[in-house]
């Protein structure tokens, strides 16, 4: 395949970045150029592109016609194109024909490791996003942490510090003055004018450049940084950012680790998008296209939901009489059904409005004027911005909302019922009997204000029933839980995420057992079809769903089950596991149940988790981090806890930043980060970043263009760059166990292997073709096509390219 070129193109906020790769891994060129937006303003063109390039999206196509022409390489010599890159849309083909898209961290891992297959921690630092990449040596895969919506760790930061100063970008390392201990007050990209303006009159330029030189590492630290806090080693720095080489300096003064730029660390993403079109091609006819099958079969539990949620929040009060009570999540319905209530779950109520935007905008807008900025959570910031229904009464826990029980009690003193609402006092765990008896008190306190005020006594017999009742649906929960744990996917994420028994307000009603009774029939009849077509569970990823999900759109789920193909099979608010309630004993069983639920105490609700992935048989857990971390159920302490505990059993985690009722909030980079996660899952699964291989013949028979091929630099300390084509990977599990490598090894003249010693294997050269200068054991000799090499455990060579022809070899080693 002479002449023959991969293309990889990276598409970023404010560069596009091209690379041309030969068949044997040479980068041949490659471009990095800004972009601008045209004048026309328009995206794309109508109808068929004219080649004008007076859009967008044609501009770009004129960029990569004159890269090729530059190259001298046409479009009928491309075998595979790869794009990555956050500026991909979706009529990209037309102007760029491409193969497939790829996330920019496995474009970057790609291109990082395409040079050092060494490398263990990356930082990427572009226009719009910074990137932290590290490889977990236990899970066997590349974790990743991407930067949020604050553009003070990206190249908009230095951007907006150079237009200040009025100096190029480019220039601002050459005039750094390392001896400089100037900080900077703000590392906000947009506010970063606020510190410029204080010191650019009164501080050298090279005192002021290091201050943001420095803030700019810090805060790349700071913001992605925290997957390589207890790592130590070589950290590649790549990205446009890469460039400044005085931010690379403080990296390195503020990680310890040594940072080392890549020659092509600008163009990165792109050579990691050439190396994948590379894999992709090599793998092509092999991939698997099946989609993970979901049974079609109608759950009749759905309208029964439907219609109790109907009844529940969009009927009036006024209509049977009953009074009406404000709950927050975790007060005990229990109760309030033994009391023949109509109940208002608040937050519940709030996640209704999120399907209608118009409402919830107007809503968010009420809330500002009433001052409540975007530090409350949207779901309490709805609740100040809607009338609600008047209550007869309101109960809430100060744990674990605790922002939750403020709103609450503004709510009832706006609405003047302050007499009328109880706040029951829930610490955040079970410490001994005392706490329990604590709770049960306060929970006959709130029972004795409700008898108060609806002028009626609570029947204790039907208190006692409701827990009856409540410990009916929890067996026939579990039992749903259960068929779930250990089936192939019987029902999507997206739709049973929806269902959140946990947070319930029929628990302690016959209607709660006859949806669970129907919903268990429904997973009963789903596990048949299946079972009929012989589906394993472990054919595809088991991903747990932890936290809310964004109540606005079902956007999110459906790429990460249909789009990427990673089904979600359990999901945290549909998790039971609390002790039977005793109705003979209903308050301190009650008590317990509030303080076992999950939600109140970190520690327990870690260990569910962690519990639920060995039930669940998971190989991937995704946080919904409702509110960036100021939501006290998903905070940093939390996150940085359920991350430890899952790296103990192996089980990787990734946070989505969000908002489950504003989706203003959203940061663009959530689904790359999706994309990211799964790819990386299917390297570790299938051994390519792509999805599932066929398994007839492929490791009977590898084809030439099949080779996976890989460049190392500096291999053994030798010279220069060895192309290692593998014809089988043991690191896959294509070889035999004794055997560690099977491959052909390319060496131009003067590029070499250093002299090396094996231990407990043995390693095998033949000479395929030109002439190699070798060293056995300190004897030097040459070797000619037709020899061969014998080194032994405890032996050492070395070989070097020792002719105009390229050294071309197959090694081979077997383990002792």
């Amino acid at each position: 395949m002479e002449n023959k070129y991969f293309l990889g193109v990276d598409i970023g906020s404010t560069t596009i970045k091209a690379v041309l790769l030969t068949t044997e891994g040479k980068v041949k060129h490659s471009t990095y150029q800004r972009t601008r937006p045209v004048e026309s303003a328009k995206l794309t063109c109508s109808g068929h592109c004219s080649n004008c390039g007076h859009c967008n999206l044609g501009s770009l196509k004129v960029i990569v016609d004159d890269f090729l022409k530059e190259a001298e390489v046409k479009r009928e010599d491309i075998l595979f194109t790869g794009v990555t890159g956050s500026q991909i849309v979706e009529d990209l083909d037309r102007f760029i024909p491409y193969d497939f898209h790829v996330s920019e961290v496995s474009a970057h891992v790609a291109g990082a490791t395409h040079y050092y297959p060494n490398c263990k921690a990356i930082l990427d630092v572009g226009g719009q996003d910074s990137k932290a990449m590290l490889y977990n040596d236990a899970m066997q895969m590349w974790v990743s942490k991407l930067s949020g919506i604050c553009a003070a760790g990206t190249g908009a930061f230095l951007d907006s510090v150079a237009l200040k100063l009025g100096i190029p970008v480019e220039e601002m390392a050459e005039k750094v003055n390392y001896d400089s201990r100037l900080e900077f007050s703000s590392v906000c990209a947009v506010l970063s004018a606020t510190s410029i303006n204080k010191f650019k009159n009164r501080y050298p330029i090279g005192e002021i450049i290091a201050g943001a030189c420095r803030a700019q590492a810090r805060t790349i630290i700071s913001g992605v940084g925290e997957i390589l806090f207890s790592y130590k080693g070589d950290i590649l720095f790549q990205g446009g950012v890469a460039a400044n080489k005085a931010v690379a300096y403080y990296l390195k003064e503020i990680s310890g680790n040594n940072i080392i730029i890549p020659e092509y660390h600008k163009v990165m993403g792109a050579l990691g998008a050439a190396c994948l079109a590379r894999k992709n091609y090599s793998l092509k006819g092999t991939l698997e296209e099946k989609k993970t099958f979901y049974p079609d079969i109608p759950l009749k539990s759905v309208p029964m939901r439907a219609s109790s949620t109907r009844r529940e929040f969009l009927g009036r009060a006024s209509d049977d009489g009953r009074p009406l009570v404000w709950r927050n999540l975790f007060f005990p319905t229990e109760i309030l059904n033994a009391f023949d209530t109509r109940i208002l779950t608040l937050e519940t109520y709030a996640a209704l409005f999120a399907r209608n935007s118009k409402r919830v905008r107007k809503a968010l807008d009420v809330a500002a004027y009433k001052g409540f900025s975007a530090e409350t959570c949207s779901f309490l910031r709805v609740l100040e911005g809607v009338e609600l229904p008047k209550a007869d009464f309101a109960v809430s826990t100060s744990q674990p909302c605790q922002q939750g029980e403020r709103i609450f009690q503004d709510l009832a003193r706006e609405n003047n019922f302050m007499d009328k609402f109880f706040s029951l006092q829930t610490p955040v765990r079970l410490e001994s009997e005392q706490t329990v008896e604590v709770i049960a008190e306060g929970l006959k306190s709130a029972v004795a204000g409700m008898e108060k005020a609806f002028g009626r006594k609570l029947d204790e017999g039907r208190l006692a029933e409701a827990c009856h009742l409540s410990n009916e649906a929890a067996a026939i929960t579990k039992k749903c839980n259960y068929l779930r744990w250990n089936s192939p996917p019987l029902l999507r994420g997206a739709e049973a995420v929806y269902n959140a028994v946990l947070f319930s307000q029929l628990w302690g009603k016959q209607e709660m057992v006859d949806i669970q009774k129907q919903y268990y029939e429904d997973l009963l009849a789903r596990r048949e079809v299946l079972e009929k077509l012989g589906l394993d569970k472990q054919e595809t990823h088991r991903i747990l769903w932890l936290h809310l999900p964004p109540f606005y759109d079902t956007k999110l789920l459906d790429f990460i089950e249909l789009t990427c193909n990673a089904p979600i099979v359990f999901e945290e608010v549909n998790f039971v596991d609390w002790a039977a309630l005793d109705p003979d004993d209903p308050y301190r069983s009650l008590a317990r149940k509030l303080l076992t639920v999950g939600y109140l105490d970190p520690k327990l609700r870690v260990e569910y988790i962690c519990q639920n992935t060995k039930d669940a048989h998971l190989n991937g857990c995704i946080l919904y981090n409702h509110g960036f971390s100021r939501c006290s159920l998903a905070d940093s302490c939390f996150s940085k806890h359920l991350q430890e505990e899952l790296k103990k059993i192996n089980l990787p985690l990734l946070r989505l930043d969000g908002d489950c009722m504003d989706q203003t909030t959203d940061p663009c980079s959530t689904f790359t980060k999706v994309s990211a996660f799964v790819e990386s899952l299917n390297e570790k699964m299938y051994g390519n970043i792509f999805g599932p291989v066929k398994q007839y013949g492929i490791l009977m028979i590898r084809r030439a263009e099949e080779k996976a091929i890989e460049i190392r630099h500096n291999v053994r300390g030798g010279n220069g760059d060895a192309v290692f084509a593998h014809i089988w990977e043991g690191a896959k599990g294509e070889l035999p166990a004794n055997m560690r490598l099977f491959t052909v090894i390319t060496l131009k003249k003067g590029e070499s292997i250093g002299y090396h010693v094996h231990e407990k294997e043995a390693e095998l050269y033949y000479i395929l073709s030109g002439k190699g200068k070798y060293n056995d054991n300190g004897v030097e000799c040459e070797l000619f096509p037709g020899d061969g090499s014998l080194t032994n455990s405890g032996e050492g060579h070395s070989i070097e390219g020792a002719s105009d022809e390229d050294l071309v070899l197959l090694a081979v080693i077997v383990k002792d």
